[in-house]
């Protein structure tokens, strides 16, 4: 593989990798870093690259490697991550002073219901063991076959297959208690809370039902439930999007909030 070759294929997948690292690290400061190391070091050992996958695996195995060198240190978040950070938030006059001049004022700024069911499942996966999570994005998201999961995470298939079944349930459980979207029963609102707060004068009920998942939510079952979860998160790059500084704003407060929390609760 040439030089040019390499730096072709790394720009054709340059997206995927930012928004795949930022899914797993909630970091937009680590998915960068990691994205631009990924570069160098796959440069570096550009010589002894063999063929024995594509070179989009070869890429996403030195950033899968890269994330979990820099995560392996990091204690996982928690499932009512979603309670904490509002919490916070609503004791925080600056965050929603500076999420409201996101939104009157940049182009990505807009709020949609369907842009936060995506932050939220990026929020609420950093629960998952790590190995369960990549495993998750790299199958649901990106839509590498488990084989190539075999190769990015090195493990055995039996392995990823356990990741993925089991990952898979966790979020299925956590979703099917919490969110009120797709169960009547469920107590996190907050899809709606915020859409009230940045579109007042939106029909609510209305933007709702546009959302397959919403409309389903009554008939489907879970697992398809949560297939169109992932196909959300397919369709959405958090980086790209109408939505994306006011929700890269909103990850940010919540990594921040979350790393205070971990670490006085390890004390």
């Amino acid at each position: 593989m040439t030089q040019d070759e390499l730096t072709e294929t790394f720009q054709t997948v340059q997206g995927q990798l930012k928004s795949y690292i930022l899914r797993i690290a909630a970091s937009v400061e680590d998915a960068k870093d990691i994205v631009q190391d990924t570069y160098l070091r796959a440069t570096e050992k550009r010589e002894t690259f063999r063929g024995d996958s594509s070179v989009k695996t070869w890429l996403f195995t030195i950033a899968s490697n890269l994330a979990k060198d820099n995560l392996r240190v990091k204690k996982r978040w928690v499932e009512n991550v979603t309670d904490i950070t509002k919490e916070a938030a609503l004791s925080n006059p600056a965050f929603f002073s500076e999420a409201m001049q996101i939104r009157a004022t940049s182009p990505q700024g807009q709020f949609e219901i369907k842009e936060h069911i995506v932050f939220c499942f990026t929020c609420i996966s950093k629960s998952l063991p790590l190995e369960q999570q990549l495993s998750i994005f790299l199958k649901e998201v990106y839509e590498f076959k488990v084989s190539e999961i075999v190769q990015i995470l090195d493990t055995t298939e039996a392995m990823v297959k356990y990741y993925l079944h089991t990952g898979r349930s966790k979020m299925i459980q956590v979703f099917d208690n919490r969110c009120a979207l797709i169960n009547k029963e469920g107590v996190c609102h907050q899809c709606s809370e915020l859409n009230g707060i940045f579109n007042p004068q939106q029909q609510q009920q209305e933007e709702l039902v546009k959302l397959d998942l919403v409309k389903q939510a009554e008939k489907a079952d879970k697992e398809h439930l949560f297939d169109l979860r992932m196909q959300l998160l397919q369709e959405i790059d958090p980086f790209e999007s109408p939505a994306a500084e006011l929700q890269l704003h909103h990850l940010e407060h919540n990594r921040t909030v979350m790393e205070t929390f971990l670490k006085k609760n390890d004390q």
